[in-house]
């Protein structure tokens, strides 16, 4: 008996489970966040990822960057996603490659373009019309708390029952 009759059972049964959606999606994002938005830059709030990192190698740093973009690319093809948003998803990174290939000026772009971000969003999108995604929602009920409704904002604090409070500064004269 061969290899590949023996291992054939093992191969059906992952042929007919498919992609799990909600794996898929874990993926693509965790990918997509570490390649656009993983470091905050200290002091402001902008994010950066590995992409334009990446782009400081030259030549090879730019192949590595669109051959992780084109991770996302095949699980959307996986999942079913229609070839005209596969195209704007090559189209998405072909943009990112080819701008981030020029020297300085590509790192830059890298900074503000996040095209795996985009075609994250472009993946969500199909599956939540299509019905394969549901949006997350939390189960409850929303309460609105009024500013002027917590007693640390009046000023009356949470100090035990017959603790001395000090006076505000208008009443002490």
């Amino acid at each position: 008996m061969t290899t590949t009759t023996r291992m054939q059972p093992i191969f059906e049964a992952l042929k007919e489970s498919g992609p799990n959606v909600s794996d898929s999606v874990s993926r693509i994002s965790l990918l997509a966040h570490v390649l656009d938005s993983a470091i905050t830059i200290p002091g402001t709030n902008r994010t950066i990822g590995i992409d334009p990192l990446l782009g400081l190698i030259p030549v090879i740093g730019d192949a590595i960057s669109a051959a992780l973009s084109s991770y996302i690319v095949w699980e959307a093809k996986q999942l079913g996603l229609p070839s005209w948003k596969l195209a704007r998803m090559i189209g998405n990174v072909a943009v990112d490659t080819v701008v981030g290939a020029v020297p300085f000026v590509g790192d830059f772009f890298d900074l503000g373009f996040k095209s795996n971000k985009r075609n994250v969003r472009i993946v969500l999108d199909h599956l939540e019309k299509t019905g394969r995604l549901t949006p997350k929602v939390i189960d409850g009920t929303a309460v609105r708390v009024d500013e002027f409704t917590s007693p640390r904002l009046r000023g009356e604090g949470f100090a035990p029952e017959g603790a001395k409070r000090a006076k505000p500064k208008a009443e002490r004269g």
